[in-house]
């Protein structure tokens, strides 16, 4: 599915933070979808494609990301970041939801998710932020420079030249298959973070703000936390190696398994996401609740 066809399904929910934009697509139980640093909710485009008949899919903007453009009264550190998820929950009123998140989504998905028990039905991590390993040494630099202020100007490189974006130095190290990503996908992701000075800089302010901290915080609600969670790892990723998804696993005692995706890198939901789909599907059949 291409991004063009997903903007039919775009809503925008006022919360007590803010217009927090995201896609609703489908119906029954809800599946809240969260993606990670320079992508959007149109990530999970073909996820979204292939679950709609089964889940009502909401797939968020997290702040400072896709539509949902911030000032600098937005916290946009990762405990932010997952009081939005809460923010979006309160407007929508979504009831429990399965939670999907992919990486710094996924370190978001560990906070909202530890702090809100009784808001889940079900949790599916797929490669993403740990503790330990957040942020992880080959993304420290893109940290790095953040912080310096340098960040910026590179993101608006990076959308003014979609074979820079396509390279190790932007979205490449992600995908298997860099060369056959759309422009339209990459457009989707790097334009709206590119659209003004302020909207960079937002995007710069979040990413200055990945330290272990927020994760360090809720360890020991994750300790705690029971609901079902499934754990789907590529294991071509130079990010998050498959010991995070066995950290996870011996921290989180609803994990039920670890499903290993034999070569894929970070960005495999996007582009395999036949690999996730059926283990998602099993998964929320088996912790299923009525709608």
């Amino acid at each position: 599915m291409m991004p063009n066809e997903l903007e039919a399904y775009r809503r925008s929910a006022a919360t007590e933070l803010g217009e927090i934009s995201y896609l609703d697509v489908g119906e029954g139980p809800t599946a809240l979808f969260v993606h990670g640093v320079f992508t959007n909710a149109l990530f999970w485009r073909n996820v979204l494609a292939d679950t709609a008949a089964r889940r009502r899919c909401i797939a968020i903007d997290l702040p400072a990301h896709g539509q949902t453009a911030t000032t600098e009264s937005w916290d946009l550190s990762l405990g932010g970041l997952a009081q939005a998820l809460v923010a979006l929950c309160d407007a929508i009123d979504p009831g429990r939801v399965d939670l999907v998140a992919n990486d710094t989504g996924g370190a978001v998905a560990q906070i909202f998710a530890a702090t809100n028990p009784q808001r889940l039905r079900s949790v599916t991590l797929t490669n993403c932020d740990t503790q330990g390993n957040i942020p992880p040494p080959d993304f420290a630099p893109v940290v790095h420079l953040a912080r310096q202020g340098g960040l910026a100007e590179v993101v608006k490189g990076l959308a003014s030249d979609l074979s820079l974006a396509r390279s190790d130095a932007g979205f490449g190290s992600g995908y298997e298959r860099p060369e056959d990503l759309p422009d339209e996908v990459l457009r989707a992701y790097l334009a709206p973070l590119a659209a003004s000075d302020l909207r960079a800089r937002e995007l710069e302010r979040s990413v200055a703000q990945l330290e272990p901290g927020p994760l360090l915080a809720i360890e020991p609600q994750l300790k705690e936390l029971e609901t079902p969670t499934l754990l789907v790892w590529g294991t071509g990723d130079p990010f998050f190696d498959l010991s995070w998804a066995r950290w996870l696993r011996d921290t989180i005692p609803g994990v039920t398994e670890i499903v290993e995706i034999e070569g894929a890198k970070l960005f495999f939901p996007d582009e395999r996401a036949a690999d996730l789909v059926p283990h998602l599907l099993r998964h929320w059949d088996a912790t299923a609740a009525p709608a």
